[in-house]
């Protein structure tokens, strides 16, 4: 089998990138001055990581965007060694297991150094973990050739990857109405990353994407469309002028079902009424962003939960981005993004941390559906109106 090329992506410009929720995640773990750092440089082609003889060089993990085809856009990721000591390299080491959480392919990196009793017990240990995970480990020796490694890399068939957005929803000619509001809220010049996704998605299909704001919308049916996928923010208007005949969802509810648990999240909106005053509620994204007057997670979730509830006062703690403070803390409830700028893998892992702890979780889009009188099927992802 012939080594296919690794391209890095330093000259794309940010919005033709593929979104990091969408790479593959190729993680790097060792022993400190196994090659971690020698053998990333060599991959991107590029001085990514710097490489000394001096051990614990590597003190953060360290990640770079690039493809390795067929298997697509990656983001590799050296790591500090398993074997780092001291205060510091404890912490470290925690880091690197953090990474390992959110990895989709690792690569074990032996030195030429003999191995010692030590060394093969973090092996050992290192690959139960991965078992755990369900993540594919594959091995490289200092002395082994980085292009057979490129090939390894490009044949894995990964165990979590994430089925299409649009499955069993739509078929060529289809004509979809996307409605994507521009308010306050909307980035300037340019739809937000669900919404370009689900818009390439329809064009890959032989779809036709028909955008518009939801005041377009009744003119838009008119026209004749197939289905209708709106911002969980206007699913009121959206409902109002969408005809019963026409099915209907929303962008978060479609990243939902793609990289979460639609049977989780329906379940998490039932367990809404049993809220009581003083309850901890956790809204997490994915993302950070900058936040404002009407943010969703911020100011629409509480005010929505306020609705639902009959007004109970509630306790609420707002996370973003690695930060997922469900450890130690007595959430009654955890409210979460649709995951767009995260992993399969990193959503699905907070879901079972969420059942391990028994703390029902939500997404945004169902919570907003079910705000205004809509509930979600799970088998389908579409909604019921009335």
């Amino acid at each position: 089998m012939n080594a296919q090329p690794a391209v890095a992506t330093d000259t794309v410009p940010g919005l033709n990138e593929t979104p990091a929720g969408n790479r593959v995640r190729i993680s790097f773990f060792g022993r400190r001055n196994a090659g971690k750092s020698t053998l990333v440089n060599a991959l991107t082609g590029q001085e990514i990581a710097i490489v000394s003889d001096v051990p614990g060089t590597t003190t953060d993990p360290v990640s770079k965007a690039m493809e390795i085809l067929p298997l697509g856009p990656c983001l590799l990721t050296d790591t500090a060694g398993l074997d780092d000591v001291g205060t510091l390299g404890g912490e470290r080491v925690r880091r690197t297991l953090d990474v390992l959480a959110k990895t989709d392919v690792a690569v074990w990196v032996v030195g030429v150094e003999a191995p010692t009793a030590e060394s093969a017990e973090l092996e050992r240990t290192f690959r139960a973990t991965c078992r755990q995970l369900k993540v594919p480990v594959l091995d490289y020796r200092r002395e082994d050739s980085v292009e057979e490694l490129k090939a390894k890399l490009a044949a894995v068939k990964l165990a979590d990857e994430p089925p299409p957005l649009l499955e069993g929803l739509v078929r060529p000619g289809d004509v979809v109405a996307c409605v994507c509001p521009i308010d306050e809220s909307a980035p300037k010049g340019r739809l937000i990353l669900p919404q370009q996704q689900v818009v390439r998605e329809l064009l890959d299909r032989g779809c036709s994407a028909l955008v518009c704001q939801p005041g377009q919308l009744a003119a838009a049916v008119a026209r004749g469309v197939t289905l209708v996928i709106t911002d969980s923010q206007a699913f009121q208007a959206v409902a109002a002028v969408t005809p019963p005949a026409v099915p209907l969802t929303s962008f978060s509810i479609l990243f939902a079902r793609q990289k979460g648990d639609l049977a989780a999240y329906c379940a998490g909106v039932a367990a809404i009424a049993a809220l009581k005053d003083g309850d901890r509620v956790l809204v997490a994204e994915g993302c950070t962003h900058h936040r404002q007057c009407n943010d969703i997670g911020t100011t629409k979730i509480p005010k929505v939960l306020a609705k639902l509830t009959g007004g109970k006062r509630l306790d609420f703690v707002f996370a973003s981005g690695a930060s997922f403070p469900l450890e130690g803390n007595d959430f009654a409830l955890v409210v979460h993004c649709g995951g767009c700028m995260l992993t399969r893998r990193v959503v699905q892992g907070r879901i079972a941390a969420c059942q391990e702890a028994g703390v029902p979780i939500v997404n945004y889009g169902l919570l907003l559906a079910a705000a205004n009188g809509i509930r979600t099927t799970p088998e389908t992802c579409l909604v019921v109106r009335g």
